[in-house]
């Protein structure tokens, strides 16, 4: 916990990110909570403790079935030793499926086990359950203009890194 000391000698753009940075860390942690405790007959134990680039890739191929590792590679901007090892980590754990491509035997399809599926649907209705919990007492205009706000904040954030 913070010292109020240090909270009063902080600029507000500073307040602002570090409160978005807790909020996403509270999320992830709930989000990981839920998934350890529910359907654990379904999963290997290796599922519950997936770490947030796992979940990212599992995502990737669930929105983009048969996809390859280089589509991945090139989605995500992450480094193909990365992206590698996720993919290997998720194949060992029977979240992946992999299928050779038939146009070109050297290229590997990646699709969701059927496991791999499960993780997705529990994470897709935690990440509903946790959307309305966290905008509790929120209004549609306020929920609309606080989109808008972070939207704006991330566009700034973007073209500082360009």
């Amino acid at each position: 916990m913070q010292k109020e000391v240090d909270r009063v000698n902080q600029k507000s753009g500073d307040d602002a990110l570090e409160v978005m940075h807790a909020i996403v860390h509270l999320y992830r942690s709930q989000q990981m909570r839920g998934l350890r405790a529910g359907g654990e007959a379904e999963k290997p134990a290796s599922s519950h403790e997936l770490a947030h680039m796992e979940i990212k890739v599992l995502r990737f191929f669930g929105r983009h079935p048969g996809a390859t590792q280089s589509d991945l590679v090139a989605h995500s901007g992450r480094d193909k030793a990365q992206v590698a090892r996720l993919i290997k980590g998720l194949r060992d754990t029977g979240m992946l499926d992999a299928t050779a491509d038939e146009a070109d035997r050297r290229s590997t399809r990646l699709t969701l086990s059927s496991v791999g599926q499960a993780v997705c649907e529990e994470l897709h209705r935690q990440s509903g359950a946790l959307g309305k919990i966290a905008l509790a007492g929120l209004d549609t205009d306020e929920q609309a203009r606080l989109m808008a706000m972070l939207a704006r904040v991330r566009a700034n954030l973007e073209a500082g890194a360009a």
